[in-house]
């Protein structure tokens, strides 16, 4: 890179072009934020988390308000379990998630509230009796997944009723659960979700009482993410797709 067969070592022909070549890298190096924060990061691409018992109704809907509101910005969705996700923003494989509230944050994350979920029981629509804990004993119970941290919330209050049941399967999908309800294959908990899907099936929701285990959907995101103001946006389609709570396919895409 250097003759030094003179008094003051000078560049060689190749080492002129090293030098070029890194002033483009470190030019291009200090682009990276103002290329992105250029329009404060309001197109280009975001990805979210999600997840599986918000897939078919809050997350369909806030994309849609959210494409409305920013046309160039396309949201790439990615479903999980809370502790799963959190990790992958953590990492800053994903910019954001909607979750659980997990059971503790890491220090560099930031929750912001979306909705919160209270928990109720499933039974078959011809089930005789509305009383919540009858039927959890007298009928197979469908359990949710224990892995996730809505599994977690109900398997606490279970044993805090100290309930005896034949549990019969345990799934995580919220379709699933209400599938084999409706079947009449036993009776579930799971969340009353924020935003309800436009073709619920055929199950009786019972309240499960005063004491009745809630959810909190939060936003999680690393604090020092740069696209602010995407997440700010975010936050705020979140709490209007709540507002909005159902799906409606017809208005889809017009709201």
């Amino acid at each position: 890179l250097f003759d030094r067969s003179k008094r003051t070592p000078e560049l060689t022909p190749i080492g002129r072009a090293v030098v070029a070549k890194a002033r483009e890298v470190v030019s291009a190096y200090d682009d990276i934020v103002p290329s992105v924060l250029g329009d404060e990061g309001l197109s280009g691409e975001i990805s979210l988390g999600a997840l599986p018992t918000n897939m078919t109704g809050l997350a369909p809907l806030v994309v849609s308000l959210l494409k409305n509101r920013l046309s160039n910005l396309h949201v790439r969705l990615n479903p999980g379990l809370t502790m799963p996700l959190l990790a992958e923003v953590e990492r800053g494989r994903l910019d954001a998630a909607v979750t659980s509230m997990p059971p503790s944050l890491p220090r560099q994350i930031t929750a912001k509230l979306v909705a919160e979920e209270r928990m109720q029981l499933l039974a078959a629509q011809n089930a005789a009796s509305s009383d919540p804990l009858k039927l959890i004993v007298e009928n197979p119970f469908i359990r949710f997944n224990r892995n996730a941290v809505v599994g977690q919330l109900i398997e606490s209050w279970l044993q805090k009723k100290k309930l005896h049941f034949n549990e019969a399967m345990e799934l995580e999908s919220l379709e699933a659960i209400s599938s084999m309800v409706a079947a009449k294959l036993g009776v579930s908990i799971v969340p009353e979700t924020c935003v309800q899907s436009p073709n619920p099936m055929p199950v009786k929701r019972i309240s499960l009482g005063e004491d009745a285990p809630v959810r909190q959907l939060v936003l999680i995101y690393r604090s020092d993410n740069p696209r602010t103001r995407v997440l700010e946006i975010l936050h705020e389609t979140l709490l209007e797709a709540v507002a909005v709570g159902q799906l409606d396919f017809e208005t889809e895409g017009k709201v």
